[in-house]
C-alpha cells in the first residue's frame, strides 16, 4: 500500500417468563395443577427460554463501526507529526470500511521523512478484541504497556538499517471494549542517513494513539 519510491524499511435477554395459562386454564376446567407440576412447568419453560440469552447479549456491542480515520487527528497534530503532509490524510481501500479502516499521512519535510498510519478496526465482541490484542502484542514483543490508553495499550519501537539508511519505527496498539487501534510512526533522515531518537518516535505515536482513541469515543456519543 505504501506506493513512494522512497526507501521504507516499514462483535433483550428475554427474561424467562412463566407462562401461567396453563394454570389457568387448570383451574376453570380441569385438575388442579398440584405444586410438584407447577414446579416441573415452570423449570421447563425457563429451560426453553434460556437458550436466546446468551445470542441477545452478544448482540450489543460498545462500538457499532469504525469512524472515519482521517478525521480522527488535528490538523496541528499532523503538522506536528508529519510536517509537511496534507491534513487531510488518504483513506486506504478496505475489504470492509464498517469493520476497519486506515488513514495514511506521509511527507518529505527538507531531508527529514515521517509517515503515520491510523488503523481503526471493531470486532463482534470485547472477548475478540481482547484476544487480537494479545495476539499483536505477542508479535510485537520487545515493547511494553502505556498506563491509561484504553482498556489496554502497548507500544514498541524498532530500529532498521536498509542501505546505510537508518529508520525507526514505533507501533501502539490500544483495546477499547470491542475495538482496536493500532498506530504506525515512522521517520529517515535522508542526509544524515540517521533516525529521529526513540523517544520522538514513541512519544508521536502515543499522541497520535490517544487522539484516535478520543475521536472513537466521540463517534459512539454522536
Amino acid at each position: 500500500m505504501r506506493s513512494l519510491p522512497l526507501p521504507l524499511a516499514l462483535t433483550a435477554r428475554l427474561s424467562p417468563v412463566v407462562v401461567l395459562a396453563a394454570a389457568g386454564w387448570a383451574l376453570s376446567s380441569g385438575p388442579a395443577t398440584t405444586p410438584a407440576a407447577e414446579d416441573r412447568t415452570a423449570t421447563q419453560k425457563t429451560d426453553e427460554d434460556s437458550p436466546s440469552a446468551p445470542a441477545t447479549a452478544a448482540a450489543s456491542k460498545t462500538y457499532a463501526a469504525a469512524p472515519a480515520p482521517c478525521d480522527s487527528l488535528s490538523s496541528k497534530s499532523i503538522k506536528d507529526l508529519v510536517p509537511g503532509a496534507k491534513a487531510a490524510g488518504k483513506e486506504l481501500p478496505s475489504t470492509d470500511s464498517k469493520v476497519r479502516r486506515t488513514c495514511s499521512w506521509n511527507a518529505l519535510d527538507g531531508y527529514e521523512y515521517r509517515w503515520l498510519d491510523v488503523s481503526i478496526e471493531v470486532t463482534a465482541s470485547d472477548e475478540a478484541a481482547e484476544e487480537s490484542y494479545k495476539g499483536r502484542v505477542a508479535d510485537k514483543s520487545g515493547g511494553g504497556a502505556v498506563p491509561g490508553l484504553g482498556d489496554a495499550g502497548y507500544s514498541v519501537v524498532n530500529l532498521t538499517t536498509e542501505d546505510k539508511q537508518q529508520t525507526r519505527e514505533g507501533v501502539v496498539l490500544v483495546r477499547a471494549s470491542n475495538a482496536l487501534i493500532s498506530i504506525t510512526y515512522s521517520g529517515s533522515d535522508f542526509e544524515s542517513k540517521k533516525a529521529p531518537d526513540t523517544d520522538e518516535i514513541n512519544k508521536g505515536a502515543i499522541k497520535a494513539a490517544k487522539e484516535a482513541l478520543a475521536a472513537l469515543e466521540d463517534g459512539r456519543q454522536s
